[in-house]
Parts: structure tokens; C-alpha cells; sequence
């Protein structure tokens, strides 16, 4: 076979895969609608960053002082009344089911005149599980108290701080967590493609039938691999249009380098797809090993949670997880504008594991 019978069996079989996804469903849901729905649900939960708490506000007192208080507290954006609240019980209740946060009560004497100036004590009462909340909420109280003292009397500060604004823009959350999302996005489409593709084929009897033809593993394999990081990038591109549309997104990185990375990352994550799904004879091996390889990634590499938060142990052993790598050069390129030249530490790692998991994907893959 010449090379350019080669090259034409390569191309015949990327057309027939790729007509193939377009005719199944469940693919084409977890390819492109799958990682979408993830990204509008980080989009929007990072669409509005400041923290709200969720309290009750049960006034005791009939001072000028306590209806201004109510007033200014039902006014600010960051702590949200319940105004269905009126009496403790019911407070209580709420706040054993998590309803809410915390009780501000304002007693009866909140407010009463004392050598001429009026004064008060409000009690913000919480639960043992919900003590951080209820201790922003007394901070979020007393800074706004505290505005009101300055007005009352006289206070001297011989120390202060003073905020300065830069004249630099910052990324916002959805910024940094996009990179994360791009990582999940790799994932589905690197694994889930292959374990759904070969043992179905395997099942109808066709990569038997293929297996009797002049068509070598190599070919198949590299078919598969274009199909996949075709549609991969096409999955991919859809969901920068999305976030560059409804959230603002920015990227402080060269976008070409950008995606010469995550190709090179599609075509990381495939060579694992190609291992597990050659290698299974059906959907009842393919779907629990592929579980046991995604969920440790998905969930310690850095997708969902910050790798800091870790443990130090788990963060060095995580760092050598296929994904990492992945996560944390495409975060570099997102978040920080680092050029492929300066991350060279992830692309090392990257290409270490290219050479093992395709070792093992044409050594355990079966026709049948």
C-alpha cells in the first residue's frame, strides 16, 4: 500500500467517524450539550460575586432609632430579610433547616436616649453549624453600626488604611474558572467518545470485519484521533463563543497558542479513550473503568476545586495526574498570558504521558 493509499484510508475513515457522531444523540449531548450546561451553570453562579446572608429581623423596640435601623438593614444588598418571620420560633425553625443564616433581634430598650445620645445593643443569633455565617453577619452589623457611631460622637484615629484602586484590570472568577471548565470539556470529549464508539462496534461485529482487511491499528487509531480532536475543538470553540457572549469572558493569552495547547491536551486525554474503550469487549467493562479514571481527575485536578486547598501530599501526588497538567497550562495561558515557551514543566508531563497511555492503547486494543 502506498503512502497516498494510506493517507486516503486515514481520511475515509475520519469522514465515516465523524458522520457518526452527527447521527448519534447521546454523543452529540455529551460532546456539545453536556460541558455547555456546565459552563452556564459556573457562568452564572460567578455572574454575581458578593455574598448575601439570609436573616430574620425581629424588632422589639418602638425607638426612631430601631425603625431606622429596619430601614438601613432591609435597604443593603448583602443581608436579604425574610419578612415572613415575626416571631423566635419561627426564626429558629428556619435556621435548623438551613432557611437561614442568622436572627438579628433588636431589643426593647435598642434605641433609648442615655446622657443624650441614643444607644443599643442588637443580638445576632445563629446556630452551631452555621457560626461563619452568623460571624459575618455580626461584622456586616457593626461596620454599619459603625458609620452610625461616627455620626453620634466624636472618635479619633490616629491609624487608618487607605484604599488605593490600581489603573490595571483584574480577571474575574468566571475568568479562572473557565480553564477548569475547558478541562472538563477535554475529558468528556477525550474518554467518553472512544468507550461509547469501539464496544459498540465490537458488539455489531464491524472492527472484526475491518480487522480482515489491509487496514493496520495505526490508521484506525490516527483516524479517530483527527475525528475526535476535530469535533473536540468544535466543542470547544462553541463554548468560548457562549462565555465571550453572555459573561464577559477575557483571556489574557495569545489565543493561537491557546489552541495549539488544547489540542495538544485533546490529544493527551483521547490516547486514555483509545486504551480503555480498545481494550473493553463491551459497555459493562468500558463504562466502570472509565469511571474510575475520570472521577479521581475530575475532581482532584483542579477542574471544580482550587488544588491549594489541598492537603501539600495530595497536591505533589496530583500533580502528575494526566489532567493537571492540562488544567493548570491552560490556566497559565487564560489567566496569566504565559506563552507556551514559559510552561514548559506542564508540557513536559503532557508529553510523558502521550508516550505511555498510546504504548498502552496499541498494546491492550482488540478487534474484538
Amino acid at each position: 500500500m502506498t503512502t497516498q493509499q494510506k493517507l486516503g484510508t486515514i481520511w475515509v475513515f475520519f469522514v465515516i467517524n465523524f458522520k457518526r457522531l452527527f447521527r448519534d444523540k447521546t454523543a452529540l449531548f455529551f460532546t456539545f450539550a453536556f460541558p455547555l450546561i456546565f459552563l452556564l451553570v459556573f457562568g452564572f453562579a460567578n455572574k454575581n460575586t458578593g455574598a448575601t446572608f439570609h436573616v430574620a429581623l425581629l424588632n422589639q423596640s418602638q425607638t426612631t432609632s430601631a425603625r431606622q435601623t429596619v430601614g438601613a438593614i432591609k435597604n443593603g444588598k448583602v443581608l436579604k430579610v425574610d419578612t415572613g418571620v415575626a416571631i423566635m420560633s419561627q426564626a429558629q425553625q428556619k435556621m435548623k433547616r438551613g432557611q437561614l443564616d442568622a436572627t438579628i433581634v433588636l431589643p426593647e430598650d435598642f434605641g433609648a436616649i442615655k446622657n443624650g445620645i441614643p444607644s443599643g445593643q442588637a443580638q445576632v443569633i445563629y446556630t452551631q453549624n452555621g457560626a461563619q455565617a452568623g460571624s459575618a453577619v455580626q461584622s456586616i452589623l457593626q461596620a454599619q453600626f459603625a458609620r452610625v457611631n461616627a455620626g453620634l460622637v466624636a472618635n479619633k484615629t490616629p491609624f487608618v488604611a487607605n484604599a488605593v484602586q490600581s489603573n490595571e484590570k483584574s480577571l474575574s472568577h468566571f475568568d479562572y474558572a473557565f480553564a477548569g471548565v475547558l478541562g472538563f470539556t477535554i475529558l468528556g470529549s477525550g474518554i467518553f467518545g472512544p468507550i461509547n464508539i469501539f464496544p459498540e462496534l465490537k458488539k455489531q461485529g464491524i472492527l472484526r470485519r475491518l480487522h480482515t482487511t489491509p487496514l493496520r491499528v495505526w490508521q484506525y487509531f490516527l483516524s479517530i484521533m483527527l475525528g475526535n480532536a476535530v469535533i473536540g475543538l468544535m466543542s470547544l470553540a462553541l463554548m468560548y463563543v457562549v462565555a465571550l457572549k453572555l459573561f464577559n469572558l477575557h483571556i489574557a493569552g495569545n489565543i493561537l497558542e491557546l489552541i495549539v495547547f488544547l489540542v495538544f491536551s485533546l490529544l493527551l486525554i483521547l490516547g486514555i479513550g483509545l486504551a480503555i474503550g480498545g481494550w473493553a469487549k463491551n459497555e459493562r467493562q468500558a463504562a466502570p473503568l472509565a469511571n474510575i479514571v475520570v472521577f479521581p481527575m475530575m475532581f482532584l485536578s483542579g477542574t471544580f476545586f482550587p488544588r491549594f486547598g489541598f492537603p501539600e501530599w495530595l497536591q505533589n501526588l496530583t500533580n502528575f495526574f494526566p489532567l493537571t497538567p492540562v488544567i493548570d497550562g491552560a490556566r497559565l495561558i487564560t489567566t496569566e498570558g504565559l506563552h507556551l515557551t514559559q510552561i514548559g514543566s506542564q508540557l513536559a508531563i503532557m508529553g510523558v504521558w502521550i508516550v505511555v497511555v498510546y504504548i498502552i492503547a496499541f498494546r491492550v486494543f482488540r478487534w474484538e
